[in-house]
């Protein structure tokens, strides 16, 4: 074999090599999640994905509401799965993010937990109550207490209210403002604190254990979020049907209890 032929031979295999790894690449994806029990859901939905679609998902894990929007913004994610659309909006608007939602996940309803108090009725005046910092979660925060009569916003339908939007506060509630992540840190210093769902696990806490919570009728479906213009990729897709099986309901359920109703249905 000549030079010639030997070298347009390594060229043809190293096209096939690299042809070859760009067909699997195809069939993997990475995909962002909150760590803990919303990750234990999306690893049934990996399961499902390899099982009915031949897709392997690879799951990345985040422990804040920040990363995985910038990792999914970077290039490091080709979807993540844990915001709400009133907080995708406010990443998009703040950030200048170029996304795109391929699908639903579920609602998870947000609540208040106290570990100094059985019921609202108990909170005494000038309470301090710890609310998410992050637009969306504080303003939902805030609006859960404006219908359960507690404060009064000047704009209920405000999703992004912060503290300086009461209009009036009867009973001087102090609101410390803190990342989601660290709530259930400071649930024993405070008198009552607004925990997501996907942060209970770690406090030992369950949705039946919320003092106040919202209801399944609450507008704060989570999503499936890719960049713009991959929302329709075929990989993409076969992840959000793997997600809507019976299998990753049955999961949520048991997780979560009635605190996570299908947005999809």
């Amino acid at each position: 074999m000549n030079s010639l032929t030997r070298a347009l031979g390594a060229a043809a295999l190293s096209l096939g090599l690299v042809a070859g790894y760009a067909q699997a690449a195809d069939d993997t994806i990475k995909v962002g999640t909150m760590a803990g029990p919303e990750t234990d859901v999306m690893q049934v939905a990996k399961q499902v994905a390899k099982d009915e679609y031949g897709l392997d998902v690879e799951i990345v894990e985040f422990t804040d509401y920040v990363t995985p929007n910038a990792a999914l913004a970077d290039g490091s994610l080709d979807a993540n799965a844990y915001q709400h659309r009133p907080y995708l909006e406010g990443m998009v608007q703040n950030r200048g993010y170029d996304f795109a939602v391929a699908g639903t996940t579920f609602v998870y309803p947000i609540g208040a937990y106290s570990q100094k108090h059985d019921s609202i009725d108990e909170l005494p005046d000038g309470a301090t109550i710890a609310i998410p910092n992050d637009p969306s979660n504080e303003g939902r925060a805030l609006i859960l207490l404006h219908n359960h009569g507690l404060i009064k916003l000047n704009d209920p339908e405000n999703l992004e209210a912060t503290p300086i939007d009461i209009a009036e506060n009867p009973h001087d509630f102090q609101f410390k403002e803190i990342e989601a992540a660290q709530l259930p840190r400071v649930l024993p210093d405070v008198d009552m604190a607004f925990i997501n769902n996907t942060f209970l696990e770690g406090a030992g806490l369950s949705v039946d254990d919320a003092i106040i919570a919202e209801g399944p009728e609450s507008p704060y479906v989570n999503l499936i979020v890719t960049r713009s213009g991959d929302e329709d990729r075929e990989d993409i897709q076969k992840l959000v049907k793997a997600y809507h099986s019976q299998a990753v309901v049955d999961k949520a359920h048991e997780l979560f209890g009635a605190g996570a109703v299908p947005g999809w249905k």
